[in-house]
């Protein structure tokens, strides 16, 4: 017999996954509660019953106390683990004995979602012993690379648009949210505005055909967002310029004076930073002229396939990286760094001494990820959704999860 449980959802992505899910769990006979603090969690949510919160987030550990002593959860699910409107709830749970499920774009994209317990990312439970994934690895069905959907990048910013504009009205039905991204939604829109809108023009496309076409050794640097909780809480650096300074000097001293460093912006950049001007003016200080190529777009697999090594803090990138079999270097704190998949030594010592992963280990390592942690589905699409839905129910009803059974 089914256990009834009851379960608080609090912000999710920009889209309707989490008012689908909660549906789909009320069906199920379960509990749902929901608590809102901006105006599209609002609007998505719709009629269905939930609180309003409008403090300032500092007050939220106490609502969230008062919350659970009346209601008495057994389970939350959120959107990440380090958003302030999502993380006051990790260390309440865990002294009340309540499961945190977090959702998150998946490690292997794009037909995967991510659905882990207690934490994602940094905060994963994942193992990061190669043995471990070896031995474990042996014992699982082979996944496959589930059922393929995409993510339209209009679709995207559809839900962008339609979850953020009515996020204009917070200063009176939610004084006191604050976003957690550098920018608030108006100022982004412009930034990918002006941004898409040069990107038909330029030859990004030509410059990896020609980089396929030739035999130049090219080490590809692939970048991330400023407010990616990958860089703010799971890396050594502030903010995405000081990768790039930081990757640059090593490149001058240590890399082979034939090569030639490849930096590739993320696609959902607002462009606001000039990362163009930062790489002329790095050439110029660094005594590299010539030896670098900045790419806005450009097919990032085509890009991988000719690299002779990849750089990346905690990107997916560096994932897409290990499965071509290219040589990898993680300066954050990844999944996927560890012995037999990326390289272990310093930067400096990358550039001439790397070797290729072992492929063998990443695909019992992607195996196991996937099965422990992965569900099939997407945020976005409808077919992504009910996908995703569907595959994530089970998970959330079960006492422990695929990644407790393994551990």
């Amino acid at each position: 017999m089914l256990k009834r449980r009851s379960y608080l959802f609090l912000q999710g992505a920009c889209s309707p996954f989490f008012t689908r899910l909660g549906d789909r769990l009320r069906e199920r006979a379960h509990a749902v509660h929901r608590i809102n603090f901006n105006m599209g969690d609002a609007c998505y949510w719709g009629r269905r019953p939930a609180w309003n919160f409008r403090q300032q987030v500092e007050h939220l550990p106490g609502y969230l106390e008062e919350k659970f002593r009346a209601v008495g959860f057994s389970d939350v699910v959120s959107l990440g683990d380090t958003r302030p409107v999502n993380e006051a709830v990790f260390p309440l749970a865990e002294r009340l004995g309540v499961r945190v499920h977090v959702f998150e774009e998946g490690y292997f994209r794009p037909n995967w979602l991510t659905l882990e317990r207690g934490g994602i990312n940094g905060n994963s439970r994942l193992p990061r012993n190669p043995d471990w994934y070896r031995d474990v690895g042996a014992r699982l069905p082979d996944c496959g690379e589930g059922e393929p959907l995409s993510n339209p990048l209009p679709l995207i910013a559809f839900h962008e648009l339609a979850y953020h504009l009515p996020n204009v009205l917070n200063p009176v039905f939610f004084p006191g949210y604050r976003t957690h991204r550098p920018h608030i939604s108006g100022v982004e829109f412009y930034g990918w505005g002006r941004r898409f809108a040069t990107l038909p023009w330029r030859r990004d496309n030509k410059v990896v055909s020609d980089l396929l076409a030739g035999n130049a050794r090219s080490y590809v640097l692939a970048l991330q967002l400023d407010s990616d909780s990958q860089m703010t809480c799971h890396s050594p650096f502030a903010e995405v310029v000081q990768v790039i300074e930081t990757v640059a000097a090593s490149f001058a001293r240590f890399a082979p004076e034939d090569a030639l460093l490849v930096v590739k912006n993320h696609p959902l950049d607002t462009g606001f930073t000039d990362y163009r001007g930062l790489l002329r003016r790095l050439e110029r200080e660094l005594d590299v002229a010539g030896r670098t190529i900045y790419l806005e777009s450009g097919d990032l697999s085509a890009l991988l396939r000719c690299a002779s090594g990849v750089v990346t803090v905690n990107s997916t990138a560096g994932a897409a990286a290990l499965a071509q079999g290219r040589p990898t270097i993680a300066l954050g704190n990844a999944i996927y760094n560890m012995p037999g998949l990326t390289f272990q030594g310093l930067l400096d010592e990358f550039w001439n001494n790397a070797g290729a992963p072992d492929g063998a280990l990443f695909r019992v390592f992607r195996n196991t990820v996937i099965h422990a942690t992965q569900v099939n589905g997407g945020f976005y699409s409808r077919q992504g959704i009910e996908m995703g839905v569907e595959n994530s129910v089970s998970r959330l009803e079960s006492e422990r999860s695929p990644l407790e059974e393994l551990l």
